[in-house]
């Protein structure tokens, strides 16, 4: 399968990796242009493949074109490759809130995935949502699925509104868990801890509870209740929790993300 990527930067080049990795397909195979010759220069020389300045000249002979740019470049990358796609070869975007009917017109081409994935796929521990128009064979939603399966795990899904509601939960989640993560770290900082214990003791509840709720194979709430103990230590936090609103917090964050999402594909 041969690859071009139109922009190298983070995710771009997490998705590079997890192909070479996995031997989905070889350096010689791939071709990455990008508007920044420190990241041309960076992927050729880690990952061997070849490096080019030109959109056009990167997917000249590729079966499978990655857009992996800037939401504000892609006005500019479908004019550039308006005409230029043979219409054998699939379009897979992971630019989040843009439409498949943009890339549709934009490019004048018809098939084309929609992909969101998370930062986690930087370490194969991703999650991503697709789905893809009528013009794509099962033989490209069959190498879709295996580049993303590279990545971690990933749902594809008829309904393209999906993909929205996904960007606001598993595409914006991470940052969710950092922004948990910081805090906690700092209120156990507050009560005494040393900083780096902090860390670790947080970092690991994290893991170990994800872990956890994933193998016990239990909702979260019953798990919940397994922790609290009537007039305990975790019953009175998670009582602050609740004065404070957190659910309802939670619900209004993932609310404007998902508008977000939806007011950027207009």
């Amino acid at each position: 399968m041969k690859i071009a990527f139109i922009g190298g930067g983070v995710m771009g080049e997490a998705m590079l990796s997890a192909i070479l990795d996995k031997r989905l397909s070889t350096p010689e195979a791939i071709s990455v242009s990008d508007i920044k010759e420190s990241r041309r220069q960076h992927l050729g020389q880690r990952y061997g493949v070849e490096v080019v300045e030109s959109n056009r000249l990167a997917v000249e002979k590729s079966d499978l074109v990655v857009l992996a740019i800037k939401p504000q470049d892609l006005t500019g990358v479908m004019a550039e490759l308006n005409g230029q796609l043979k219409s054998s070869q699939l379009v897979l975007s992971i630019i989040a809130g843009t439409r498949i009917n943009t890339f549709c017109r934009g490019l004048n081409h018809g098939c084309v995935v929609r992909v969101m994935p998370n930062t986690p796929a930087q370490i194969g521990q991703g999650i991503s949502v697709w789905t893809a128009t009528a013009d794509v064979t099962e033989q490209q939603k069959g190498w879709v699925s295996s580049i993303l399966g590279a990545m971690g795990k990933e749902i594809y899904v008829d309904d393209e509104q999906y993909i929205d509601m996904a960007t606001a939960v598993s595409g914006s989640g991470p940052a969710y868990i950092f922004l948990f993560v910081e805090h906690l770290v700092d209120a156990a900082v507050h009560i005494g801890l040393p900083r780096d214990m902090a860390q670790e003791l947080v970092l690991q509840t994290v893991l170990g509870s994800g872990q956890f709720l994933q193998k016990s194979g239990k909702p979260p709430d019953e798990l919940r209740r397994m922790v609290t103990s009537p007039g305990g230590t975790t019953a009175e936090a998670l009582a602050q929790f609740e004065r404070g609103r957190f659910s309802e917090l939670v619900i209004q964050a993932v609310s404007a993300a998902y508008n977000k999402a939806r007011e950027l594909g207009e």
